[in-house]
């Protein structure tokens, strides 16, 4: 890596300087507003995203509710894992910053003094993609698809080559999927056992069924089994 890093006539650098390069004709505010966006607010994002998968799944309170939320729960520990692995790997490959080995880029954050693969921001975005992935395919696709652009912000901010982004994605991909047989099954008992407390069972799904709600609204609905039965008593 140390070897690609210091020839500019590869494909990773001249990707690098064509994606940088757009940093220098942008606007300043909009470089300000990248810089924000790829350092903090696709992972605000993510974050967020992951809570609005839970909501979604949890209110529509199907069978396949606590398997879901169990593959939500993996999402940021598929995400944390990833970065834990990647601590030998970036030591063991021992790659500078880009702006360390090469002229003329346009830095949008300055700082950064460890190594340069692979990203942890790709690593942390593409986790958390695939985690909600195997919850809801939905939610998935938009969360790779940020991950995708934080991958290009990365770039763009000129704190990473391109295959240190590439890296990223691969290992946050490896993670949540090859690790998430197991994971699945420690969780999704875990999830079930939560679903059926009386207390904490609307972590898994809401109180009442959609189904129920609507009825409950709706005039002339026909009441529920248990309804029924209890006015007969009466």
């Amino acid at each position: 890596m140390a070897v690609l890093a210091e020839s500019g006539s590869n494909p990773d650098v001249e990707l690098l300087y064509d994606i940088n390069g757009l940093a220098k004709d942008a606007p300043h505010g909009f470089d300000r507003v990248m810089e924000f966006v790829g350092e903090y607010g696709l992972l605000l994002a993510m974050v967020l995203m992951v809570l609005w998968c839970w909501w979604s799944v949890r209110r529509r309170a199907d069978e396949d509710a606590a398997s879901s939320v169990a593959a939500l729960v993996w999402a940021p520990l598929a995400a944390g894992l990833a970065v834990l692995v990647n601590v030998p790997i970036r030591g063991f490959v021992a790659r500078p910053r880009p702006f360390n080995d090469h002229q003329g880029l346009d830095v949008l954050v300055s700082g950064k003094t460890d190594f340069s693969f692979v990203s942890d921001h790709a690593t942390i975005t593409m986790a958390l993609g695939v985690g909600m992935f195997v919850a809801n395919r939905r939610f998935g696709i938009a969360g790779i698809a940020l991950a995708l652009l934080e991958g290009f912000c990365r770039v763009y901010m000129g704190v990473h080559y391109p295959t240190d982004v590439i890296g990223g994605f691969a290992l946050g991909t490896a993670v949540a999927l090859l690790l998430s047989p197991p994971a699945m099954a420690l969780l999704t008992p875990v999830m079930k056992a939560v679903e059926r407390s009386p207390r904490a069972g609307w972590i898994v799904r809401s109180r009442r069924a959609p189904g129920e709600r609507r009825n409950a609204l709706v005039p002339g609905a026909r009441k529920p089994v248990e309804s029924e039965e209890k006015d007969l008593a009466a």
